[in-house]
């Protein structure tokens, strides 16, 4: 008798999600995003790099990471030619390390490397957008040689910074 319950609750709660989108509402994931259901597509323009220190393959790499990270997340299809119905438009502005955790004989022992990345964001489709600044960073110490840490440091960088971009453009809170 438990197992027919258990059925019954999750076919209600399938037809009740499934009469939820068709009566137009937002769609929900997962991931917490509130898409309307008229949008469709999104595009992720190429973000040039105009930080005073450029890395050759950050620009390619942030671009590729956002549209990859928004074509798993949403389920939206992605156009070229920034012509999609959510648009991500920007630049990296920042690209830099600093010492931290300065000791009592003035000696760092860590090193803070910080991106920062510049987004406009548009919803053509329910006339919304924004321009924002986003950073963030990851320490590592002085004892690493930075060269062998750089490329890890970066991906780790670039996906917070990602996850912030898509939780102010798509999740509602």
């Amino acid at each position: 008798m438990t197992q027919i319950k258990y059925l019954l609750f999750i076919l209600l709660t399938v037809i009740c999600c499934n009469s939820c989108k068709l009566a137009g509402w937002p769609k929900y994931s997962l991931t917490g995003a509130s898409i309307s259901p008229n949008v469709k597509t999104f595009s992720v323009d190429y973000f040039p790099n105009k930080a005073p220190l450029v890395v050759p393959y950050l620009s390619s790499l942030f671009t590729e990471k956002l549209t990859d990270y928004m074509r798993s997340k949403t389920g939206l299809t992605q156009m070229t030619d920034n012509n999609g119905d959510l648009r991500f438009e920007g630049q990296i502005i920042g690209y830099d390390q600093r010492p931290i955790d300065i000791q009592k004989d003035e000696i760092a022992a860590a090193n803070r490397l910080t991106i920062r990345i510049r987004v406009k964001y548009t919803n053509t489709v329910d006339d919304e957008e924004f321009t924002s600044e986003f950073s963030n960073y990851a320490d590592y110490s002085t004892e690493v040689d930075f060269n062998s840490v750089e490329e890890s440091l970066i991906t780790e960088i670039l996906d917070k910074i990602i996850d912030d971009i898509y939780t102010k453009a798509l999740v509602n809170w």
